[in-house]
């Protein structure tokens, strides 16, 4: 990475519990998330409305060209649920 990295303390509430993953309102109105299960550190039962904090650095992007792979990844995916919606 070409920049040097500067880690941000971020939090949010969440907002949304699911079997295997938590959907999260960032504090400052910069966006929502939703994270694995697995990611979560936790000693208390999950419940809507706890707040939940993070380190964060910028995301950069690494190359110019998208990685093929993903891309065809996507398009399946996409037409798969086009052809079950339609």
């Amino acid at each position: 990475m070409k920049y040097g990295d500067k880690i941000i303390e971020m939090q949010g509430i969440i907002v949304e519990i699911q079997d295997g993953a938590v959907a999260i309102d960032l504090k400052g109105r910069l966006g929502y998330m939703k994270v694995p299960m697995r990611m979560l550190i936790t000693d208390y039962p999950l419940q809507l409305g706890q707040e939940v904090g993070f380190n964060m650095s910028f995301l950069e992007v690494l190359k110019e060209e998208p990685n093929e792979k993903y891309v065809s990844n996507i398009d399946r995916k996409n037409r798969k649920e086009g052809q079950n919606n339609g």
